[in-house]
């Protein structure tokens, strides 16, 4: 992998600064996080995912590490009493094949009237509550699992908004859009491959300013080219039961998400809850090139929720949270056995890999500015994980896993 380097980041800097006196001079503010990672079990280190990679486990949990986790700078401004923009970009992004930019976010905003607000650019694709959230203003270090993975994700389109109500009492806001469908490929930092969008709408309520709710939903299929050359994939099972290539490919990988969440915020408490459910389709695909699916079932799904309970006095914040995630909530697979559990009828693997994976965390965050959290704080985190996403080594039988005491340091400008 590449390092992008800073020259044109600091090129883009300097010429921000040269903005001419006809549009406002952008504002720069930034984001700085440094975590450590300590391993509370060598499993983390020693042991290798089970074969059906669900479990989202970062590449920071499995060693003792200091690592930049972001560091964001972000430019953004008024061209006119209706046009603003905003630019974010991440130097500590390692690109790859799958995230090719430090480009984050790139997004021009038009103030229509009455309420109205387009959006177009590059930008999060307004899945769950936690994933919208910005980094900076998290409690814990990192969002819950299907937050994290589904949620916070970005890509290319158009939203309409259209907001309504007294923010101060009863409001809310609700938002249609269209985007490119390649988050799961490219982190959405690219031009579509194919004819197909995806669809998201979104509703979100207050009461007051203490106690916020909504829904969203996304409907979307494949992010490969489909110019008569997609194949399907292979599903294990008995031949029977499978579906014909016919079928698979007519599927197109279909991917869902509906949701909702309820947050209650004061100086003192804090309660969260959110759950999500959907297809997979895509994130786990069955079409593209040959091979084998990466799922079990073609119309298989997920359900996960989460719920934060937080607790503050002056400086300190104590939290705690529960997360579970189930990526076959179906139970649905082709073979005439339990694929997570035995490798033919009555033989056992030895080892339960259902993917359904817990996680509980306890929290504790110091804010050096209890009146801007996100100024400078720092957050210690026990994550507790069920142990069954590692496979077993030599000398070992049985679900595998590790849990990890992070800490993570920061501050924003």
């Amino acid at each position: 992998m590449k390092r992008t380097t800073l020259l044109g980041l600091g090129t883009l800097l300097l010429a921000a600064g040269a903005t001419p006196a006809m549009a406002q001079a952008p504002k720069i503010s930034g984001l700085v996080q440094v975590w450590y990672s300590q391993m509370l079990d060598s499993n983390l280190r020693l042991n290798t995912p089970y074969a059906a990679k669900y479990f989202n486990l970062r590449g920071e949990f499995t060693e003792n590490t200091f690592a930049i986790r972001r560091s964001e700078i972000k430019l953004s401004g008024t061209i006119t009493d209706d046009v603003d923009y905003e630019v974010m970009l991440d130097p500590s992004i390692n690109t790859s094949a799958t995230n090719p930019s430090i480009l984050q976010d790139a997004a021009i905003i038009y103030k229509i009237g009455g309420g109205f607000e387009a959006k177009l650019g590059q930008f999060k694709n307004l899945q769950t509550y936690e994933g919208l959230t910005s980094s900076g203003e998290i409690f814990f270090a990192e969002r819950a699992q299907l937050a994290r993975q589904f949620g916070d994700k970005r890509d290319r389109g158009a939203a309409l908004s259209f907001a309504f109500g007294e923010p101060k009492e009863f409001g809310g806001k609700a938002t249609v859009a269209f985007f490119n469908g390649l988050n799961d490929s490219l982190s959405g930092k690219g031009n579509d491959t194919n004819g197909q969008k995806d669809f998201v709408a979104r509703l979100d309520l207050n009461i007051g300013k203490t106690m916020k709710f909504g829904v969203y939903t996304l409907q979307g299929s494949t992010d490969q080219a489909d110019k008569g050359g997609l194949l399907a994939k292979t599903f294990v099972g008995a031949a029977a039961a499978l579906p014909a290539a016919a079928q698979i490919l007519d599927n197109k990988d279909k991917t869902t998400n509906m949701g909702a969440f309820y947050v209650y915020q004061d100086d003192t408490w804090l309660l969260s809850a959110e759950a999500m459910t959907g297809l997979l389709g895509r994130r786990f695909a069955s079409v593209g090139t040959a091979g084998a699916a990466a799922r079990q079932h073609l119309d298989q799904k997920y359900l996960g929720y989460w719920v934060t309970g937080g607790y503050t006095v002056g400086h300190h914040t104590f939290l705690v949270r529960y997360d579970t995630a189930n990526y076959n909530s179906g139970n649905d697979w082709y073979t005439a056995f339990n694929p997570y559990k035995e490798s033919a009828p009555g033989v056992s693997l030895g080892t339960d890999y259902s993917p359904k994976y817990t996680e509980i965390s306890a929290g504790y965050l110091y804010a050096f500015k209890p009146e801007k959290l996100k100024a400078a704080n720092i957050k210690i985190n026990y994550i507790n994980r069920s142990k069954n996403y590692l496979q077993p080594r030599a000398g070992q039988t049985g679900e595998q896993g590790g849990d990890t005491l992070l800490v993570a340091f920061q501050v924003a400008f």
